[in-house]
């Protein structure tokens, strides 16, 4: 058992263990949320997200879509040598780095477990901005890492974050925008869909199909597939340390967290989460951006890609420092050749 593994497993097992403290409520139900924002005493404020799906659970646990990679760690764990280094209260790369609109972002998945591609190319495209001080804004392709890596998984299906970013360094990625944006060579083809409201977007029902892996542009796109491929000169994981982690966000940009979605997750609105009824969902895949503190609450700032009608606007935060639901120990990252 790696030990990345093994640390994961004692955050799941310390969140079981805190939740065995309160009442054990149903997902997204009046009860769960009541007590949450009565009785609970915790740092967040429940609501109800998923208005209009008939079984919540059952379609987060589609969307949870990280998988226990069979072959463990394959990226090298990076170190940094912080000796005298002092890291600001608060950082928000929004702020820093106000000429990547991608930073802005909040993607829908839709009714597919992509959450694996989508939390890395949302970084990726963070990255490339960053690394060349905004001169180059690309999103890269969701569809293209999701059909075409194979050793990633299983598409919509789910996949292996770790996986991602190597693809990402040996075979590239083509760029490619949001669904119905005809941005790119591989705009994501998956709509997106109702998880929370009434609105424009058609409803989430069943499972979406991984598209198929073509190594073609769409029409009209003016540059080949094999020379649109955007590369990682650099793939890694960083260490379970609050430090190390705040050291590579102010740096370089974003990166990908995965972390165990529990039931009340579902219903967050706003503050900083930390577990506190419900059973494990599954993994998920998320863009970690950057921290602060909300009061005396220390917390990571983090993107979704449920859409902006989830949580914060699609934004959430979840304490730090105590590896809340194994946040801190499974991030991936790497440094774009820009």
């Amino acid at each position: 058992m790696s030990a990345v593994i093994f640390i994961t497993l004692l955050a799941c097992w310390a969140g079981i263990a805190q939740s065995a403290l309160y009442p054990h409520f149903q997902a997204e139900s009046d009860d769960l949320i009541n007590f949450i924002n009565f009785k609970a005493n915790t740092t967040w404020t429940a609501g109800r997200n998923f208005k209009h799906i008939p079984d919540p659970v059952a379609h987060v646990k589609r969307m949870c879509g990280v998988l226990a990679d069979p072959n463990g760690d394959r990226l090298p764990r990076i170190h940094y040598d912080l000796k005298g280094v002092q890291f600001p209260d608060e950082f928000d790369p929004r702020k820093k780095w106000p000429n990547c609109p991608t930073l802005q972002e909040v993607r829908d998945q839709g009714s597919c477990g992509s959450c694996w591609a989508n939390g890395a190319v949302e970084a990726m495209s963070d990255r490339v901005c960053i690394q060349s001080n905004g001169n180059v804004n690309v999103h890269l392709s969701v569809d293209d890492l999701l059909a075409c890596c194979d050793s990633c998984g299983y598409g919509c299906n789910g996949g292996f974050p770790q996986a991602a970013w190597d693809y990402y360094f040996g075979v590239g990625i083509v760029s490619g925008g949001n669904y119905g944006t005809k941005e790119g060579c591989e705009p994501y083809s998956i709509a997106p869909c109702e998880h929370h409201v009434n609105g424009t977007r058609p409803p989430c029902s069943g499972e979406g199909k991984t598209p198929k892996c073509t190594k073609k542009c769409e029409d009209g796109y003016s540059i080949p597939y094999t020379k649109d491929k955007h590369f990682a000169k650099s793939s890694y994981a960083l260490e379970n340390d609050e430090d190390q982690i705040k050291n590579d966000l102010i740096n370089y940009g974003p990166v990908e967290a995965a972390f165990t979605v529990y039931a009340d997750f579902l219903s967050y609105k706003s503050g900083v989460y930390q577990h506190v009824s419900g059973a494990a969902l599954g993994g998920h895949a998320v863009k970690l951006m950057g921290y602060g503190k909300e009061g005396d609450t220390p917390y990571w700032l983090l993107a979704n890609s449920w859409n902006s009608d989830w949580g914060d606007g699609g934004f959430f935060k979840i304490l730090r420092g105590k590896n809340e639901c194994g946040i801190e120990s499974e991030l991936v990252a790497g440094l774009p050749k820009v």
